[in-house]
């Protein structure tokens, strides 16, 4: 990363537009519905998002709703009194010839949003957050020679999210994109997924020369980044161009590039806008837009745990690794699942079990949803809300395991069973037969036979040879059918030995 007080280096500075498509039914101006999976072109669409002459647009509460939701989780200032205004500049992708959007009054402004980088947090600030329409989508067919518009996007609510340039390095600004992902599925305001196109990037990256204090005097945006991967690779494609150039004595030109995936480079698009370029004025159709502090309030109390709060949370209480918090909590729908896991688990500890076995439990948990159960539900592209495991047939399982009912590998035969049939743990395993044997007398008699049938390997071990020991416990498996308590065997047969 580079630092910022480094006089001898080339600085970075960054600033993000974020576009995040609500999740609302319908459209911000009218009652077209809001998908964003339909394929169908031209479908969602009605009088008021195609512009028919004589209609008028009002503004959808849900998306107010979110926008105002989305702010506060931003820790912005949410404001009183925000409008509406005409964004007059020509989108061939939408109707109308404007975009209705939020200039000098947006609903939400002066926010931050805290991140961590290499276990350094850093402070990034919100400049502002506002509601307006998205435009709809161009298609250009390869070779045919004309263009072809889909309106179904049009007219669909998003909230854009602009920071100030704190960024220095296009892992901080991923790290930030994933950070405003996650909160924005914990509060339910959308899905934010980038490959769908329901949460959009638009950095702005200039480089400070070495030694310069100021704001660089021009600014290049990035357009057409469509996943976390590329938008790290599109930002740090810019910077070194930027250095390259800054270091031959020239200029970046002030324009909107666009990421080409194929030959991971920037590419020129066109001049880049100023805010005159777009002439706004107030929208006479919608009046001004009043919030009351009872609702801004009601709001700020109905917040969820956000994702930072859980991370906190979840490395106090359950002491988990920070790569398994962050895996979790990256998969919101997953990190529910698992508490409701903990839940069942911590309901049979409590009886007779101490803290330290909780834990251990808690962190098998972790293991087998990150590992497992990740693996099957990512092959069957499903959601663990759509799985057949019960989380109290999940948590059943796990405690087999620890009270060695049961060894991981048959373990992991019952758990694709649960997953492909749904069932309790235990019945399936009396099904296949593989309860584990933690009978003294049937283990001790398995390896007095495995030790008679095996001098050599005896001898061996008497004579210091240590893989002796764990072939001897192989066959001592094998002779109980892959059956026996693993620790049991081993325990016994270092007895006989001796």
């Amino acid at each position: 990363m580079t630092e910022k007080n480094n006089t001898n280096s080339y600085t970075p500075v960054i600033g993000l537009e974020i576009h995040v498509q609500l999740k609302t039914k319908s459209k911000m101006f009218c009652d077209s519905p809001n998908n964003p999976d339909e394929t169908v072109p031209n479908t969602n669409i009605c009088e008021v998002c195609t512009a028919q002459p004589g209609t008028l647009p009002v503004a959808n509460k849900e998306a107010i709703r979110l926008g105002t939701l989305l702010g506060l989780a931003l820790n912005c200032k949410i404001a009183n009194s925000s409008k509406f205004d005409r964004k007059s500049y020509f989108y061939p992708d939408l109707p109308k010839g404007y975009q209705i959007s939020q200039y000098d009054k947006p609903i939400a402004e002066h926010g931050y949003l805290d991140i961590n980088v290499d276990g350094v947090v850093k402070r990034i600030r919100i400049r502002r957050a506002h509601l307006e329409e998205d435009a709809g989508k161009n298609i250009h067919p390869e070779g045919l020679g004309y263009s072809l518009v889909d309106y179904n996007r049009a007219g669909t609510p998003l909230m854009e999210i602009v920071t100030e340039p704190d960024i220095t390095s296009a892992k901080e600004a991923r790290i930030f994109l994933e950070e405003l992902r996650n909160i924005v599925r914990y509060i339910g305001a959308g899905s934010a997924d980038m490959e769908k196109g329901t949460m959009r990037l638009e950095p702005n990256i200039s480089v400070r020369k070495p030694g310069q204090q100021e704001l660089p005097n021009y600014k290049v945006e990035v357009k057409n980044i469509n996943s976390f991967k590329f938008a790290e690779a599109a930002i740090e494609y810019e910077i070194q161009r930027h250095i390259e150039m800054l270091s031959e004595g020239q200029t970046p030109k002030q324009v909107t590039m666009g990421w080409n995936e194929k030959a991971s480079q920037t590419v020129e698009q066109r001049s880049k806008e100023e805010a005159n370029d777009y002439r706004y004025f107030p929208d006479p159709d919608l009046p001004v837009l009043k919030l009351s502090e009872e609702y801004i309030s009601n709001l700020k109390t109905s917040l969820p745990e956000l994702p930072a709060a859980k991370r906190q949370r979840f490395k106090e209480e359950y002491a988990l690794p920070d790569e398994d918090i962050q895996n979790l909590v990256n998969w919101k729908e997953l990190t529910e699942y698992f508490e409701e896991v903990v839940s069942e688990i911590q309901a049979w500890i409590q009886a007779d079990r101490s803290k330290e076995d909780l834990l251990k439990l808690v962190k098998m948990a972790a293991n087998w949803c990150l590992q497992d159960f990740s693996a099957l539900l990512n092959a069957a592209k499903i959601n663990p809300s759509e799985s057949r495991i019960t989380q109290e047939n999940f948590a059943e399982l796990l405690k087999h395991i620890a009270d060695a009912k049961i060894s991981v590998t048959a373990a992991k035969q019952v758990f694709a069973k649960m997953f492909e049939h749904g069932g309790e743990p235990d019945h399936i395993i009396e099904d296949l037969g593989l309860s584990q044997i933690s009978d003294t007398a049937a283990i001790e008699s398995a390896v007095d036979q495995v030790i008679k049938a095996n001098e050599k390997a005896v001898l061996d071990y008497k004579a210091g040879q240590q893989k002796s020991f764990g072939f001897l416990v192989g066959m001592a498996m094998k002779e109980l059918k892959g059956k026996g308590n693993p620790s049991l065997v081993n325990e016994i047969l270092k007895k006989r030995l001796e």
